[in-house]
């Protein structure tokens, strides 16, 4: 029973159960209440940035990530976990540059999860999958993503290394307007590559980054359709599609899931991001473009709920253009505040806002 946790949210009136073996969380609010639009007590889960090191340096990283990128401390990881017990938050997506690449993972990891009791889950870009490194993710993660790249090669190699290793994995594919006829035969044929494999999620192109360019953008066209297609049709007991909550105004629309098992944008609300040097964010996309709240001068549950940052990303999240405006049952509080542009469901509105 100790990995399974309960936390009642007198604040937010709601209660919150993770479950730490299986990664089951469910949100529920008080017997009477409305659902609660954020956690009051802080975030339910947290993306660390604990290197911005990696190897590859891809013209569309969203974080520059390069071979000059730093690491987070050993002393900053375990001050955030620290403050994790004063919000009850008992999962970190772990993230970087690669994070498997920075000289205290293993220990990062194994921190987390017998010190703190908090789940670690990483993305890695599939290079340094060490024996070490796939060892501690077996004993201390709760899943691993690989992220889809070209050559396919390095891509299948990492793959298999975490599969052979018993490991949850999942992929994670990036979805442009360039990239979208691969997903589609990926769909299509089901390679055998994905034969053991968890889930593959779709994450939508963001203009931000190294090099952002709009040409990335994923647009309203026949090739969209085809792939929205392939998703409606694909048989979940192969393996599970998921996407990101960047998706849900525009491709997660288009599928027509009922509204009860769709997130909207939980930035702020329910997730934040810590980069490498402790700077604390609603999103991790905002990195590039504010300042961030450094978490060495406030305590990071006083951020979450006074940080002007924060406020403003609630209430552009709770105020949006669409609210009051149009009848959508996704009542995805407007689609992205940040970049309107990847708001797919705009291109089909004739009210430009």
């Amino acid at each position: 029973m100790n990995d399974i946790v309960l936390v009642d949210k007198k604040e937010s009136r709601h209660f919150y159960f993770f479950n730490k073996n299986n990664g089951l969380s469910i949100r529920a609010e008080y017997e009477g209440e409305e659902e609660p639009f954020w956690s009051i007590e802080g975030p339910e889960l947290i993306d660390i940035s604990i290197t911005n090191y990696c190897e590859k340096e891809c013209s569309f990283c969203y974080r520059n990530s390069s071979v000059q990128g730093k690491h987070m401390s050993l002393e900053d990881f375990k001050s955030v976990l620290e403050q994790l017990i004063e919000t009850h938050t008992y999962q970190i997506a772990i993230g970087g540059g690669n994070p498997n690449q920075h000289p205290n993972f293993v220990e990062m990891l194994r921190m987390a999860r017998e010190d703190y009791g908090v789940i670690p889950s990483y993305t890695t870009n599939g290079t340094g999958l060490s024996r070490e490194v796939l060892k501690a993710s077996k004993d201390y993660c709760g899943a691993v993503a690989v992220s889809y790249y070209e050559p396919i090669h390095e891509f299948l190699s990492a793959l298999e290394k975490l599969k052979s290793s018993d490991i949850k994995t999942n992929i994670h594919f990036l979805l442009t307007s360039e990239s979208i006829p691969k997903a589609i035969n990926i769909l299509e044929n089901s390679p055998q590559y994905l034969e053991g494999v968890n889930a593959i999620i779709f994450l939508n192109y963001k203009p931000v980054g190294k090099n952002p360019t709009s040409d990335l953008l994923l647009k309203n066209t026949p090739l969209l359709n085809d792939f929205i297609n392939k998703v409606k049709n694909h048989d979940m007991r192969k393996y599970k599609i998921g996407f990101d909550s960047c998706s849900i105004s525009g491709i997660v629309e288009n599928l027509r899931f009922d509204s009860r098992f769709i997130e909207s944008c939980e930035s702020g609300r329910f997730s934040a991001f810590i980069s490498e040097d402790m700077k604390l964010y609603p999103c991790s996309f905002m990195d590039p473009t504010t300042n961030g709240i450094n978490l060495k001068e406030i305590r990071l549950h006083e951020a979450w709920v006074n940080a002007k940052e924060f406020k403003d990303m609630r209430s552009k999240l709770n105020n949006n253009a669409c609210k009051n405006k149009y009848s959508c049952e996704l009542q995805c509080h407007g689609g992205c505040p940040i970049y309107e542009e990847i708001n797919l469901c705009r291109q089909n509105s004739s009210d430009p806002t």
